[in-house]
């Protein structure tokens, strides 16, 4: 448990610190640790964003980077959320909260899909801390003493934690009026993704988001966040998603995640320095 101990203490130190330096060490963190990373790993992120984005070298250098170093301010407002927590109405601001109530108050719960973009742990705390019952579907820490560490940060922020394999629980959840927050832009296995156009390229993805939304007849919001020119943050609430409940159930979850997929492309277009470009993220359907 010594790294939930380690994490604990620098969490401490860096309350006490002004924020205005602790984003310059997430940065500067950022920008040593990118050095470190395998050049194999920034390699492929490179290649990904040219394939995707159709820019040159040198750009997709600059974006990949960027993509990393975010991780450094991330982290630092992370470990700073026992000072945050109750101020986070003074740099998040979030654009589509009406859709989401409007939705909730259809009495079928909701989902939310989002993505490894901008401070997606910073989101599902300011929906919480903003009125919205939300359960966070976490993937457990390898390292005991961080899963602890990070789930009783997110619980903190007022978010209802569950394993991702926990799936009897979001069911429960979902039935109980909560909204159900999952990440859909990893890449996963052959068996258990669907596979379609994404970037002009096949791409699997989870099925979950859908999944879920079809068992309820619960709307499902496309929703991300992104960090301002000011250094604030705006979540984004997407219109809602409604799936079909047809014969062809497959179908149904198919045509669903396209809609999905189709929102966050357009956001990583916009955003291209805030999606994380380091992983595999075709790595089921290379040859």
């Amino acid at each position: 448990m010594l790294a939930y101990y380690f994490a604990r203490f620098a969490s401490f130190i860096l309350c006490i610190l002004p924020s205005g330096f602790c984003e310059c060490i997430g940065k500067l963190f950022g920008e040593l640790t990118w050095h470190v990373v395998p050049k194999k790993r920034r390699s492929m992120a490179c290649d990904n964003v040219m394939r995707c984005l159709g820019v040159d070298e040198k750009e997709a250098e600059r974006i990949a980077k960027a993509s990393w170093v975010r991780f450094g301010p991330m982290l630092m407002e992370v470990m700073r959320f026992p000072k945050l927590k109750d101020h986070f109405g003074d740099f998040v601001e979030i654009e589509g909260k009406e859709l989401l109530e409007e939705g909730l108050a259809l009495g079928h719960g909701a989902v939310i899909a989002t993505s490894h973009c901008g401070n997606w742990e910073l989101m599902g705390g300011a929906l919480s801390k903003f009125g919205i019952s939300l359960v966070g579907v976490a993937k457990k820490q390898k390292e005991e003493g961080f899963d602890r560490f990070i789930n009783e940060y997110r619980r903190m922020v007022g978010m209802h934690i569950t394993y991702k394999d926990d799936v009897r629980e979001m069911f429960d959840m979902l039935k109980k009026g909560w909204t159900i927050g999952l990440l859909m832009d990893q890449d996963i296995s052959r068996r258990d993704g669907i596979i379609f156009d994404w970037f002009g390229q096949p791409t699997n993805f989870v099925q979950g988001p859908a999944v879920l939304a079809r068992f309820q007849n619960a709307p499902l919001f496309p929703g991300y966040i992104t960090r301002t020119p000011d250094g604030h943050h705006k979540i984004i609430i997407h219109p809602p998603i409604f799936v079909e409940k047809t014969k062809d159930k497959k179908a149904d979850i198919r045509n669903a995640m396209i809609e999905v997929s189709k929102v966050l492309e357009e956001h990583i277009r916009k955003h291209p320095e805030e999606w994380f470009w380091l992983h595999d993220r075709w790595k089921s359907v290379r040859p």
